[in-house]
């Protein structure tokens, strides 16, 4: 069976883990930067989310590093089907966290013009963090999709 783009074992699959590790730490480490974050649920929850799809994808980067350099095959069915699980449930948290982060964000844009009366907000980096948010989830999309499609194949 031939092993497709991103899969477990394959350096496209290391590209794809290490790429939703960067751009899930670059959305914490930005909001964190912004000053009033911690005072919006939302914000809050995207930081921990974000954390959570971190440890998950280095998890399975170090995995898939591992896999590469010993050339061990991961396409065991159940290796395969823990991967999908956990890529479903890191990836609605991800989803969810970043659309309500987002939400807030236009609320106190447009809505109430929070950002435009309160200065102690910085509005203009929440913005950025939510763009990496939504950035790794789509790479962790790609993941679930491949990790699906092995499953449903071997």
């Amino acid at each position: 069976m031939k092993k497709p783009f991103g899969s477990p074992g394959k350096a496209s699959g290391l590209i794809l883990r290490i790429g939703q590790c960067l751009f899930s730490t670059a959305s914490i480490g930005v909001m964190t930067s912004a000053s009033g974050f911690s005072t919006v649920t939302a914000f809050c929850y995207l930081i921990a989310s974000m954390g959570l799809q971190v440890l998950w994808s280095f998890g399975l980067a170090c995995l898939d590093m591992h896999a590469l350099r010993l050339n061990k095959d991961l396409h065991n069915h159940i290796i395969v089907s823990l991967f999908v699980v956990g890529d479903w449930v890191i990836a609605t948290l991800s989803l969810a966290a970043a659309c309500s982060s987002a939400g807030v964000m236009v609320l106190f844009t447009k809505d109430t013009g929070i950002c435009k009366a309160d200065t102690k907000f910085s509005c203009n980096m929440f913005p950025i963090s939510i763009a990496f948010a939504f950035a790794s989830w789509f790479l962790l999309a790609i993941s679930s999709y491949v990790m699906f499609w092995l499953v449903a194949s071997i």
